[in-house]
């Protein structure tokens, strides 16, 4: 018997039975769309998150303050006042780094910004003129400060889009006075809005103003260890892509040179923004494999669900058996009809099973909150898995029906 006589056979034996059959694939179905749905929901957060670390700025490295080792990887710590102004002018000298184009130091504080009887609490950026190109910001009214009112510590004050429209609806806010912690600065830009769930890293929700007004008139002059005005975090830009290891070991070298340190560990750490996203995609990958495994188990049960329904086949079907080997069928040709039903069983669960994953994915775009992706090695793993699953919980059956003895099964009533 050919495989396509196996087929139509095992067709006919499932449409005899069509509400148990569907009631069967309904657990491959289930299991066939869990895995691409979360596995898309999974990869959709990957992408968000690259996007975002992507769209804070071009060739990115951030030096932080303090440090400390764990297996071997170093991560900053953040609470060390151990970075200063002077060490983002060190680094932005081309003498010292030149693989670094632009260097923008940062003081970030939280404060109360208030306009007339509207406020909010949100992040102070003190920063430099280079934060705007370092960062990739792009200015939407106004301008961003210069030079001048860096060097002059001028009060004034360039607004996320997100804060722009809280505080001022509709309404223009360049030129107004808004106070942050009580003290007037004059607005005279407002960044775009980048949108995204981190809100453009945080620029929506943040006010920007020159880093030497922040340190002597806004927040008072924070000393690093050593001497010298405190920052939060120094960013800079590499050249390009490839020079950023090159760029880096220059930061390193300028620093340790700074600080005298010798011997002793960093107090500072130097990342990369591709370091960042590799760790956060080694979270998400692992976090998508282990949802990816979570949905697997739904098609483990629809698996042992083929397998009884196959054995309760199996019984029913017993005199037909012995019926076909009497006049001839081979064990195998009774092996490979009841396999081929398990696994027509899986694949048109498995199929059927794609259409509800695209469906949970197209429902979790519809909400706004994240972006699905639905790959083809998302749909080639889940409909493998099942095809898998069904060849793996029909053998018993198909093995147990081919090993029948004739005589005993044309007995059975």
């Amino acid at each position: 018997m050919n495989i396509l006589e196996s087929i139509r056979l095992a067709m006919r034996g499932l449409s005899a039975n069509k509400m148990r059959s569907a009631l069967t694939m309904l657990g491959i179905i289930i299991g066939v769309g869990a895995v691409i749905g979360l596995l898309s929901i999974g990869q959709g957060a990957q992408a968000a998150i690259t996007e975002q670390i992507q769209g804070i700025g071009s060739n990115l490295i951030f030096v932080i303050p303090g440090a400390f080792r764990q297996g071997g990887v170093s991560f900053g710590m953040g609470s060390l006042a151990s970075l200063t102004s002077d060490d983002a002018e060190a680094i932005a000298d081309p003498f010292n780094c030149p693989d670094v184009i632009a260097v923008a130091p940062e003081l970030t504080r939280s404060a109360q910004i208030v306009y007339r009887n509207q406020n909010a609490n949100s992040s102070v950026v003190g920063t430099t003129p280079d934060y705007a190109f370092v960062r990739k910001v792009e200015v939407e009214q106004g301008h961003f400060f210069s030079t001048q009112e860096l060097v002059s510590s001028a009060r004034v004050a360039v607004l996320g889009g997100r804060l722009a429209v809280d505080l001022f609806d509709v309404e223009s806010p360049i030129g107004t006075t808004i106070r942050i912690n009580r003290i007037p600065f004059r607005v005279i830009g407002v960044l775009a809005e980048r949108g995204g769930p981190g809100g453009g890293g945080g620029s929506d929700d943040s006010v920007f103003v020159p880093i030497s007004t922040a340190q002597t008139r806004l927040f008072g002059s924070v000393m690093a260890r050593g001497g010298g005005r405190a920052v939060s975090i120094i960013s800079a830009s590499a050249i390009d892509e490839e020079r950023m290891d090159s760029a880096i070991e220059q930061i390193t070298q300028v620093l340790r040179q700074r600080h005298g340190i010798q011997y002793q560990e960093d107090d500072f750490t130097v990342t990369s923004q591709k370091d960042i996203l590799d760790m956060l995609n080694q979270i998400t990958d692992i976090l998508t494999i282990f949802l990816g495994a979570i949905a697997a188990i739904s098609l483990l049960v629809g698996g042992i669900g083929i397998m009884n329904i196959m054995l309760v086949s199996v019984t029913e079907r017993t005199r037909e058996i012995g019926i076909r080997k009497a006049v001839g069928a081979k064990r195998r040709d009774i092996m490979i009809q009841f396999l081929i039903e398990a696994v027509v069983l899986s694949v048109i669960g498995g199929v059927m099973g794609i259409g509800f994953g695209a469906l949970v994915a197209a429902i979790v775009n519809s909400t706004g909150v994240l972006i699905t992706k639905v790959s083809v090695q998302a749909v080639i793993l889940a409909v493998t898995f099942s095809l898998t699953v069904g060849l793996f919980f029909g053998l018993y059956p198909a093995t147990r029906a081919a090993n029948l003895n004739p005589i005993d099964a044309l007995r059975y009533e």
